[in-house]
Parts: C-alpha cells; sequence; structure tokens
C-alpha cells in the first residue's frame, strides 16, 4: 500500500511542554486507522499539526504522490490539498436545510460571484443525493439542519466534508454523545469513506475503536508508543501501563 501522509520525526513545544516529541506516522491511501491514547497524549496536536494549525519546531510531513511538504503551508491550502477534518462538535449551518449544507459544500469554484450566483446544476443534485445516501440522510434532505438530532448533525458534517472528496479524513470523537444506534451507523459510514480514500479517527471510547475493526496507533506523550490491531496495542505491557490500568 503505497502512502499517503508520512509524518516523520516531528516535535512541537509548547511553553517548554512537548506536546509532540519526535513523533513518526504513516497512513496509506484507502485505510482506516483509530488514534488513542490518554488525555494529553498529543492527539489533537496531531491533527493540527497535519491540518496547519500549529506549525511543528522540527520534522517533516510529506503528503501524496509528489511528497509536498506541509509544513509551512496555509490551512487554507492543505484542505485543497485533499486534507478534511472533522472536528468533535458539528458546525452545519442549523438555518439551512441537509441538501442545502451538502450543496455549499460542493468541490466547486468558492469565488464570491460564483457563491452568489451558484445555481446547482442536475449533477450537483445527483451528488448530493448520492452523499446523503452514504450519510444516512436520504429522508431527511430537505430537513432544516438545526432540527436533526446530534448523531445526524455530525452525519452531515462527515457528508460536508465528503462532498470536498478529501484524500485524507480526520475525525475527532465522532461517537462522543451519540446513541447506541447512532454509533453503529458511524461506525458503518466511516467504514465505507476508508474504502475509496484514508480516513483517522481519533477516539477515546474503546467499543467504538472495537467497531472500526482497524490498526490503532497508540500516542503517549506526543509519540508512538504501540501500533497494530486493538488486540495487539491492549496486550501491550506498557499501553496497559500508561492507559489501561488508569
Amino acid at each position: 500500500m503505497s502512502t499517503l501522509l508520512e509524518v516523520s520525526g516531528v516535535s512541537v513545544s509548547f511553553d517548554g511542554f512537548r506536546a509532540i516529541n519526535n513523533l513518526t506516522f504513516q497512513i496509506g491511501n484507502a485505510e482506516l486507522r483509530a488514534v488513542i491514547g490518554p488525555n494529553g497524549a498529543g492527539k489533537t496536536t496531531f491533527m493540527d499539526i497535519v491540518t496547519g494549525k500549529t506549525r511543528p519546531d522540527s520534522g517533516h510531513i510529506s503528503w501524496g504522490e509528489k511528497n509536498l511538504s506541509l509544513i509551512g503551508m496555509s490551512e487554507a491550502r492543505i484542505a485543497q490539498a485533499g486534507i478534511g477534518r472533522k472536528f468533535q462538535k458539528p458546525t452545519v449551518f442549523e438555518d439551512q436545510t441537509v441538501q442545502e449544507n451538502l450543496l455549499m459544500a460542493l468541490r466547486k469554484d468558492r469565488g464570491p460571484l460564483a457563491v452568489l450566483f451558484f445555481r446547482p446544476s442536475a449533477a450537483d443534485l445527483e451528488r448530493v443525493a448520492e452523499l446523503a445516501g452514504e450519510i444516512g440522510l436520504t429522508d431527511s434532505l430537505l430537513r432544516v439542519s438545526g432540527e436533526l438530532s446530534h448523531g445526524q448533525k455530525q452525519w452531515l458534517e462527515i457528508g460536508m466534508l465528503l462532498a470536498q472528496e478529501p484524500r485524507l479524513l480526520l475525525v475527532d470523537e465522532p461517537a462522543a454523545g451519540m446513541t447506541p444506534a447512532e454509533r453503529e451507523k458511524t461506525t458503518a459510514i466511516l467504514v465505507e469513506a476508508a474504502k475509496t480514500r484514508a480516513v483517522v479517527v481519533v477516539e477515546h471510547d474503546m467499543e467504538f475503536v472495537r467497531r472500526l475493526n482497524c490498526k490503532v496507533t497508540v500516542l503517549h506523550e506526543g509519540a508512538v508508543l504501540a501500533e497494530g490491531s486493538l488486540d495487539h496495542v491492549t496486550k501491550n505491557q506498557e499501553v496497559i501501563d500508561v492507559y489501561l490500568g488508569r
């Protein structure tokens, strides 16, 4: 499997605290990966570095077949290069319908005039219907997004990211605050998405990670402590000591 994203020897400190410490991490082209670790392990900082929100003090981050360096690239430029990020709290346009939210997210010319005079084509509407199917919101296309349940808003936001056709999707704690049925549906959405792109899920919930049934990377003190299947890493004595033993 060819490497899509390679983080090598990356470190970053905030006021003398090393949030990321010589981190090396790779993800392949179409791969689902879970990133776990105790609070303060560097999970959020890792996502901040990859998306350009935080600039590391040292190390390299290369992206795609051309090994583009992401360091020093703006957040907008990184998003255009194909990296999408979903934060924990869903951010959808509450007073717009599901369909309108998805149409706004489609990968299009985003100049002010283009936005002003945007009229969806038949192909746009077809793509939005397809996305709604992928995220289980076909029956809710014409509903105002503010009326959706917490879980449905999370799915809509995942759909809005998928509308931008990212090659890598970073998802922060998608299962938080969901009902068991919603969590199951979220698992299915992420597993399906990872068939055609890389999906990295940062998660606290072990049961949810188990359902994803993918390779797991354990972070501790800003570095990779262990990597492998969930069963493999949870039998690792160091992982038990720093994480599961608490």
